[in-house]
């Protein structure tokens, strides 16, 4: 994708969170992003042709902890959008905005996945076992 589109894309998400996109550098293909209080982070962006993923850092101390979800996230298979990773960046920065933490989501699709245990056979055996035993002390 053309860095102006991917610059774009960011203002766009910057528009319905705390960040700004203070910088955006072509030549570089490097997005800078801030929020009070001081949550700085940026965005190296691939070549369209090289195949190469993203790469988010930041130069606070205090920030780059945070970053591990999102450097995990891009590290992981398949490639990513640029959405995505700014995303899973808020995601990770939201306990130093001051906002309240979000239900992980891959958490909840595993447990809309899981159906109830159905009982085994083998504890229904045992209570028609259990019952002829009954009867049969009962003579």
């Amino acid at each position: 994708m053309a860095f102006e589109a991917l610059a774009e894309a960011a203002e766009r998400w910057c528009a319905r969170t705390p960040f700004q996109l203070i910088a955006a550098e072509e030549t570089e293909r490097r997005m800078d992003f801030y929020a009070e209080p001081g949550v700085s982070f940026y965005v190296l962006c691939p070549e369209a042709a090289c195949g190469d993923n993203f790469h988010v850092w930041s130069e606070s101390e205090d920030c780059l902890p945070f970053l591990q979800l999102a450097q995990d996230y891009i590290s992981s298979c398949g490639k990513k959008t640029l959405h995505e990773i700014l995303e899973k960046v808020f995601k990770s920065f939201r306990p130093l905005l001051g906002l309240p933490d979000v239900d992980d989501d891959a958490f909840e699709e595993y447990n809309a996945d899981m159906e109830e245990e159905e009982p085994e056979a083998d504890h229904q055996q045992m209570g028609v076992f259990a019952s002829e035993i009954s009867l049969l002390a009962g003579m």
